[in-house]
């Protein structure tokens, strides 16, 4: 699977599905974010039964605000339309997956 741009306007619809949503919070300018970014690709490849996407907090900073991000990148893991778990800054793939518990 690809990851998908998430917007506020697919923000519902995307976490009440029947999938897991792990969303990235990023902003083109976020040197850690770009980092980040190839990890997210893998997973979204590697993990069909999740839904991927990314959020890019300088065009959808409402969905910041509802998730109180105040430091990027910030990753959270989206079960029943709940936060199950979260990752705040750079990791390795590896250390991702095992805080999100993937």
């Amino acid at each position: 699977m690809s990851v998908e741009h998430v917007t506020a306007a697919r923000f519902e619809e995307l976490i009440r599905g029947s999938k897991p949503v792990l969303l990235d919070f990023y902003a083109d300018w976020c040197g850690p974010c770009r980092m980040i970014a190839p990890a997210i690709e893998e997973i979204a490849e590697e993990h069909p039964e999740i839904v991927v996407g990314k959020v890019n907090v300088d065009e959808e900073p409402g969905l910041a605000r509802k998730f109180g991000i105040v430091s990027i990148p910030f990753v959270a893991l989206v079960k029943n339309g709940e936060i199950a778990a979260t990752a705040l800054g750079y990791r390795p793939k590896t250390a991702l997956l095992e805080e999100l518990g993937l």
